[in-house]
């Protein structure tokens, strides 16, 4: 079977009309605050046949711990509605920088993955980089989910299915460089997954994800 690789960015950082020349997929940021449902519909409206979108959840479920409460009941409620909305495949979940990998924070999370494994079709969980990718992957796997990673900086992970999230080489605000992207399109060709999705989210996701898309040689 031919693999499938998918690329795009954290938001549009282009007009959408401009963005959907260029990808066949988006994570969608901030659900519970923006954007509207007449800017999400006009999105689904809008996108290419084949289009896919993944939103990521409110940074409260992260803040709340992933323990149980009205807190995240809302931000699973807004979650949802706006996936429905937007037919989206995915869902991303992202833990803060200083959420420890102590055993009952994993305990927590993988409590919480399993109990939403029914609201979504996919389900993504992103750990702090401080945590050994391997054990994130192991916890989500376990949850019936995927575990997020850069391939850069954590290597390439295993299993049929894999998301990974470029966050800029030096942070938010840098560019990756030719030998970078190379060095990705490197790894996506020669990673065995059957479906692979890379996320730019960096300040030149754009013009970054169109130089891998080049390198990649998709269309």
């Amino acid at each position: 079977m031919e693999k499938t690789i998918t690329l795009g960015c954290a938001g549009f950082p282009v007009p959408a009309t401009r963005y959907f020349k260029e990808f066949l997929f988006v994570e969608i940021q901030e659900v519970h605050v923006s954007p509207g449902t007449g800017t999400i519909r006009r999105w689904r409206r809008e996108a290419p046949e084949g289009f896919d979108f993944s939103v990521v959840a409110p940074r409260d479920i992260g803040q709340e711990g992933f323990r149980s409460g009205k807190v995240i009941e809302s931000a699973l409620k807004s979650l949802r509605e706006v996936s429905k909305e937007l037919v989206a495949s995915t869902a991303v979940f992202v833990a803060p920088p200083d959420f420890s990998s102590s055993r009952a924070n994993k305990a927590m999370v993988k409590e919480f993955l399993g109990s939403i494994q029914r609201k979504f079709d996919r389900i993504v969980w992103e750990a702090p980089t401080s945590w050994d990718p391997d054990d994130a992957a192991s916890l989500a796997e376990d949850a019936g989910a995927i575990a997020a990673r850069d391939p850069l900086t954590q290597g390439i992970g295993e299993g049929a299915v894999a998301y990974y999230r470029l966050p800029g080489p030096a942070g938010h605000k840098s560019r990756y460089e030719d030998p970078a992207i190379e060095r990705l399109a490197d790894l996506a060709r020669s990673a065995e997954h059957d479906d692979a999705t890379y996320v730019f989210t960096n300040v030149d996701m754009f013009a970054d994800a169109k130089r891998l898309k080049k390198a990649l040689k998709l269309a």
